[in-house]
């Protein structure tokens, strides 16, 4: 028997100026884990925090949609919907890293390469910074970083391909994540115009550039000229992998052009997806473990929302 007159384990036990209480095992356990999260403060309650991310919304055509409002928009994470309290337009300036193929593969289609150029940088607004690289031979800075058109598009048209040398796509897109991690850019974005069937010379696995590319946060947005080559490398395999899963998961957009005159349109198309987004901000519990992914959709028929598909950067800075 127990000092208070129960059997020793079948009760919890507390003196409180001299009297004793007994409560049931399961009762007194409830009760101890409550009083564990009130001492322990907010962090283990059910704090309710709000996130963003950045959302392209467009109709079957590929041309964005701008007059949706918050109830139009849905979002999930790790299969629970959240509750979305915001739905803007997005109107900041974005830090773009435009890298380009410069291998001795774009030399037939050199005209269409500039001119998908040209179209990007011209129907950019003027406010958006720009670093201008190419990937052939080796990674050359075109033009550092700059609002000024003109030199963007000086840059553009002296571009040639490089004879014998192969792409380092890779390298660059782990550079330009570092890069962005360094400076804390606010809302970075790669935009990549390169060749389909290119020799790759960047030996990365594809598992580690998407690591960089997460934890550099930037959008990864591909426009791939001609056919796939017919055999593969170990080096295009990984490259593949990079441009499909960078593109998902960060919620860019990868477009591959058969017909060499497309070139220019996909770009336009691009640079008004790029111009034309929403910051949808969103509510969800604070946990020591964040949900993986995230899944963004509209209610409206006929229209697709792309947003990053994992949640490790999601949201503005």
């Amino acid at each position: 028997m127990s000092s208070c007159g129960s059997p020793s384990g079948a009760r919890f036990d507390r003196r409180r100026n001299g009297s004793c209480a007994t409560l049931a095992p399961v009762k007194g356990a409830a009760l101890l884990v409550v009083a564990l999260a009130l001492c322990a403060g907010p962090s283990l309650l059910a704090q309710r925090v709000q996130r963003r991310v950045y959302v392209t919304a467009t109709d079957g055509s590929g041309t964005p949609i701008i007059n949706l409002g918050v109830g139009e928009f849905e979002l999930v994470e790790n299969g629970t919907p959240r509750e979305i309290v915001r739905a803007t337009r997005f109107g900041g300036p974005l830090r773009i890293a435009l890298v380009v193929d410069s291998s001795s593969a774009v030399a037939p289609l050199l005209n269409s390469l500039r001119a998908g150029l040209t179209t990007f940088l011209d129907e950019l607004p003027g406010e958006h910074e720009i670093t201008f690289i190419t990937t052939g031979g080796q990674i050359r800075i075109r033009q550092p970083v700059t609002t000024d058109r003109k030199k963007l598009l000086d840059a553009a048209h002296r571009i040639f391909a490089r004879p014998g040398g192969g792409a380092y796509l890779m390298d660059a897109i782990v550079d330009v994540s570092r890069g962005f991690k360094k400076r804390e850019a606010k809302r970075p974005v790669i935009v990549v115009l390169m060749m389909e069937n290119d020799v790759e010379f960047s030996n990365r696995h594809y598992d580690n550039v998407l690591k960089e590319l997460q934890t550099g946060g930037g959008t990864l947005h591909v426009v791939a000229l001609g056919v796939p080559p017919g055999s593969m490398s170990d080096e295009i395999r990984n490259r593949d992998q990079v441009v499909a899963l960078g593109t998902e998961r960060t919620g860019g957009r990868r477009d591959n052009v058969i017909a060499l005159t497309a070139a220019a349109p996909r770009m336009k198309q691009l640079a008004a997806e790029l111009t034309h987004q929403y910051v949808v901000t969103y509510t969800r519990p604070e946990t020591l473990i964040p949900p993986e992914k995230i899944e963004v959709t509209v209610s409206k028929p006929g229209l697709t929302a792309r947003a990053r598909t994992r949640t490790g950067q999601v949201g503005a800075k």
